[in-house]
Order: C-alpha cells, then sequence, then structure tokens
C-alpha cells in the first residue's frame, strides 16, 4: 500500500471489500453515536458494557458514526512519531502521525490502529480482544464533542444526589473512584469514573461524565459491600490473606458494572455541578481534616484536576484560540465551593463529608 496522503486515504484502503453490517446504537448525554462493525461478538461486547446508554428508542439520526473492523492488526506505511509518556512514566505505549485531515494512532501493544478526523472515526484490529481501547475511542468522541462546544477537561470522579453532583479529583493514586463508590454507597448516583467535562451555562456549573465502569482494585472491592459482585468468589480468599500494605500497592483491577453493584438507573452522565473535593491526604497521617480553600490562593491545588486533551483528541479551526491554562480552570470555577480533604485516609469519614459538603453546596447554588 502506497504512503496514504490523508486520513481518508488510508480508511479507504482499508473500507474498500469490506462490510460493517452490525450496528449498535448509543445515546451519550445529548450526542447521539453509531457504532458499525463486521463483528456481531464486538457488537454483543460493547452493547453489554454500554447498557445504561442503548438507544433503544431509535430517536434522531446519530451525530457521530465510529466503525470498528475486526483484522489483524494493520500494517502502515508511514512514519510515525511516538506520543510522549506521561510525566512519571517512561514506557511508550502509542505512536502517531498528524495528516491534513486528521490522526492516525497506533497502539503499539496490541497493534491497534485508530483513525480520526471531520467526520471519520475508525478502529482497526483485534477489536474483540481489545474492546477496553475501542470503549474508550467511543468515549473519546464525547468528550471531544463536548470541549469542541467550550467544556475543560478534569481529572476526576463525579457523584450526584438529586439535582446537585459533586467532582472528586485528586493527585495520582490519593482514591478518587474509591471515594466516589463509598459516596455511592450512602445513597448518591455514579456520574463519571476519572474524566469530567465541566462548562459554565446560565451562570451555574454542569458536569459531563464519560460513560466508563469504574476500575477498581481488590482492596477496594473488600471494603466496600456493595462491590461484591466485582471479584469472583475462587479469586476473593487470595485478596482476603493480603496486608492492607500489599492490598494498597496492589496493580489488578476489575470493571465494577453500576447496575449489578447498586441497581439499576444509578448511572446518568450529567448533573449540575455544586461543588468540587480534593483528595489531599495520606496514609498514616492522622485523623481526616476536611475544610473549604480558596483555589486563587491555593495554586498547589490546581494540577490534581487539570487535564490536557490528550492524543484521541482533533485539534481542529474550532480550537483555534481556546485556553486551557490555570486562569481559564480559575476562571471557570469562580464562585464554585472547594473542599480539600487532607489529613489521613478514611473513605467513609470522606464520604459523609462529601455529602455534608453536597448538601450545604446545593443549597448554596439554589
Amino acid at each position: 500500500m502506497a504512503s496514504p496522503k490523508t486520513v481518508a486515504d488510508l480508511a479507504r484502503s482499508f473500507l474498500t471489500g469490506r462490510s460493517a453490517d452490525e450496528v449498535l446504537s448509543l445515546r451519550l448525554g445529548d450526542l447521539g453515536v453509531t457504532v458499525r462493525t463486521n463483528s456481531p461478538e464486538l457488537k454483543a461486547k460493547l452493547a453489554d458494557y454500554f447498557r445504561d446508554f442503548l438507544d433503544v428508542a431509535g430517536g434522531a439520526p446519530a451525530e457521530t458514526t465510529i466503525i470498528a473492523l475486526e483484522m489483524e492488526p494493520p500494517k502502515l506505511d508511514l512514519p510515525l512519531a511516538e506520543k510522549v509518556p506521561e510525566p512519571g512514566k517512561s514506557k511508550v505505549k502509542e505512536e502517531f502521525a498528524d495528516l491534513p485531515d486528521g490522526r492516525i494512532v497506533r497502539k503499539r501493544l496490541t497493534g491497534m490502529v485508530f483513525c480520526f478526523g471531520g467526520e471519520l472515526h475508525l478502529a482497526l484490529g483485534p477489536c474483540l480482544a481489545n474492546h477496553n481501547q475501542v470503549v474508550n475511542f467511543v468515549n473519546n468522541r464525547y468528550i471531544e464533542h463536548l470541549v469542541k462546544r467550550g467544556a475543560l477537561l478534569f481529572h476526576a470522579a463525579g457523584v450526584a444526589v438529586g439535582g446537585s453532583g459533586l467532582a472528586l479529583a485528586g493527585f495520582s493514586g490519593m482514591g478518587k473512584s474509591t471515594l466516589a463508590l463509598h459516596v455511592m454507597q450512602l445513597g448518591a448516583d455514579f456520574v463519571s469514573n476519572d474524566r469530567l467535562m465541566v462548562e459554565r451555562a446560565g451562570g451555574r456549573l454542569t458536569m459531563h461524565g464519560v460513560a466508563k465502569m469504574p476500575r477498581v482494585n481488590p482492596g477496594t472491592v473488600l471494603h466496600n459491600p456493595s462491590l461484591a459482585p466485582v471479584i469472583p468468589d475462587e479469586e476473593r480468599e487470595g485478596f482476603e490473606e493480603l496486608s492492607p500494605d500489599e492490598l494498597w500497592t496492589l496493580e489488578h483491577k476489575y470493571d465494577a458494572f453500576i447496575d449489578e453493584c447498586f441497581g439499576p438507573g444509578r448511572f446518568r452522565l450529567v448533573s449540575p455541578m455544586a461543588g468540587l473535593v480534593l483528595l489531599n491526604w495520606r496514609r498514616d497521617a492522622g485523623p481526616l481534616v476536611a475544610r473549604r480553600v480558596n483555589l486563587a490562593q491555593r495554586p498547589d491545588l490546581l494540577p490534581a484536576f487539570m487535564k490536557s486533551v490528550g492524543l484521541f483528541f482533533e485539534m481542529d479551526a474550532r480550537m483555534a484560540g481556546r485556553d486551557f491554562s490555570e486562569a481559564a480552570y480559575l476562571n471557570l470555577l469562580d464562585g464554585c465551593p472547594v473542599l480539600e480533604l487532607s489529613g489521613g485516609v478514611d473513605f467513609e469519614a470522606a464520604a459523609r463529608a462529601c455529602l455534608e459538603f453536597l448538601a450545604a453546596s446545593g443549597r448554596g447554588a439554589a
């Protein structure tokens, strides 16, 4: 294959002669998404994962169409640049090429290739074996949709009670997803696990979640009875024998399906945002301390929730001049109550503090 000059060229070379007749319709917030694939098994896997967001009513035509072709890892005849790893990490996981009409990204470990630009959204390779990467690609299209209309991206989880929601952020490894699930155990709904898009309209903040199940470690599961279905019985005993230190550092994750753990109807993607909680605690650092802070006076806390749009984002003309600076985040959050949780790690006490903060902040925003 000759080296493609555009993403559209590359797409045509792989789509020609291949059908994608299996169709899955999703509704992510206000965005309709159609996923087309040549694999019935992939369609079933994605339908199960996105079970809370199936567009069973078949409403308005989808704004975004994604084609996922199950095939051997495609060979690309074009130079690819390495994606620089995130701070604190050294392994190169992705490489990419920017062409006049979009971007091509290749996952080094799996060989999956993703092409996107304009109305083109294409996943190529062993999609079924790597359906989690297809899930992420679908969700990245929703993130892009919201950021391009003005939202800022947050590295945060989200929960909501009634008409009020909380963004939960923290420095790496602080346990924002674990805290979100503890707050859910006290009656809150789930909004997002790791990413939030926050926008201001009519003087009020709205947070949008991502349709991705929380990934939890065994320690989180063992300390939250609602998560009991997550770990198979034959694996639970081995984890119960580990010490707290071993559980804390264990690199092993499970998908926690919200409906299986907390019941149906507990996952919603959109909520008014009444406040922001920042985890800044340490293990064995005494009792939990909860106090309100002014972000303008605490610039050290901004990296806990600011997030770049990343490799799977098309920087088109709509993004020209967009401000993603600290000042932009501070301006967006002007007037938003912020609670810092410091001292020692205590998820149960933190969950109660979050609900008390949400109740007070929600009344103030009403």
